[in-house]
């Protein structure tokens, strides 16, 4: 269930009233991820865990969709993680020749978002130290997803609409007079953003089969990402996420809030490109999969602005010492070490979200 409407008040960037979780809400959401549960990420740092390994055989060999979400919610080991990641977003089937159509309709046209595309991956992925060797593949299902009309999908979930660009006639000119002679244009109705391929990136760890690697990744941007660059009042909406974030550390930590908020560095301006990233980029590798597990295990975006608290909250001593806006970026510039599970942990079952006094 979801609480009342909230808003953050004065201090917060958003002032928007929706509908929000409170902390105790959250520890119940999240309650499999508490330590009386073992974890992937905590509970295996000096090795693997064997009994967790043979449960995720049997959750493979099963193939049922909500045992393996369920397992998901406690992390997967990578040398699983490909299958049960299949299992948990129902993806059993996979479209050979609909993306074999998709490239062939790469070669036959070219489409004016593909240089947006191209130059996304080359500034962002192409210039990440683990993800550079990528950058070919990233560009072929990239390409591929831009021609993908079934990715229209999702904007019945939005508020938002596709792009729509008027047709030529045979001899080149507009037929802006016409208004059924429009469509949708790119033919996906997404126009790429900053770090958009970065959503794409992170999954080529896990399959080198460009055919499995983009039934995935259309389906976790339909399912999430899309919710992540699209303003709704959807509970996983980014407007939602971000007021959470906001009320999350503004009430448990408003020292640091308010300290922050005086020198010029709201920090929601920190915390706003993890968010709608969902820190693709920003995490090593395998700490990020490990948080994208959870985010498919409990079928929810809402772990986002808690990571992000997280974060804050750990960095707290630095942050206080900083005098200006400078100071708190580099402080909270490289997160690319930190461990994604203890800091939830951390932050959603000890005192971290108890207010200070």
């Amino acid at each position: 269930a979801v609480v009342s409407t909230q808003s953050t008040g004065v201090w917060g960037l958003i002032q928007d009233r929706l509908n929000l979780r409170t902390t105790q809400q959250l520890r119940v959401l999240f309650a499999n991820l508490s330590t009386q549960h073992f974890q992937t990420g905590a509970d295996d740092l000096e090795g693997a865990n064997p009994e967790w390994q043979r449960l995720g055989t049997k959750v493979i060999q099963l193939g049922y969709m909500p045992t393996a979400q369920r397992y998901l919610q406690q992390g997967c080991y990578p040398t699983q993680r490909g299958e049960v990641w299949l299992t948990a977003l129902g993806l059993d089937q996979q479209p050979y020749q609909y993306f074999n159509q998709l490239k062939s309709s790469v070669f036959k046209y070219e489409l004016l978002v593909d240089r947006l595309f191209l130059q996304d991956v080359k500034l962002t992925a192409g210039n990440h130290e683990a993800y550079f060797v990528f950058e070919d593949l990233l560009i072929q299902i990239l390409l591929c997803f831009s021609r993908d009309t079934q990715v229209l999908s999702h904007f019945v979930h939005t508020t938002a609409s596709p792009p729509n660009a008027y047709t030529r006639n045979a001899t080149g000119e507009e037929l802006a007079g016409d208004l059924d002679q429009t469509a949708v244009y790119p033919p996906n109705g997404i126009i790429p953003f900053h770090g958009f391929s970065m959503y794409l990136a992170p999954l080529c760890f896990i399959w080198s089969d460009p055919v499995v690697l983009y039934n995935v990744f259309r389906c976790l941007y339909t399912r999430f990402f899309f919710r992540l660059h699209a303003l709704s009042s959807h509970p996983q909406g980014i407007l939602s996420l971000c007021l959470q974030f906001e009320s999350l550390l503004q009430t448990h930590q408003p020292q640091l809030f308010y300290h922050l908020r005086e020198m010029g560095s709201h920090p929601l301006k920190h915390a706003f490109n993890w968010i709608m990233h969902a820190f693709a980029g920003y995490l090593e590798t395998s700490q990020l999969l490990l948080l994208w597990d959870r985010i498919i295990g409990y079928n929810t975006l809402e772990i986002l602005p808690v990571l992000a608290v997280a974060i804050f909250a750990f960095r707290r001593n630095n942050l206080l010492e900083v005098s200006s806006p400078s100071e708190a970026e580099a402080v909270l510039h490289d997160i690319n070490s930190l461990k994604v599970i203890p800091l939830l942990q951390y932050c959603l079952y000890a005192r971290i979200l108890h207010p200070v006094s």
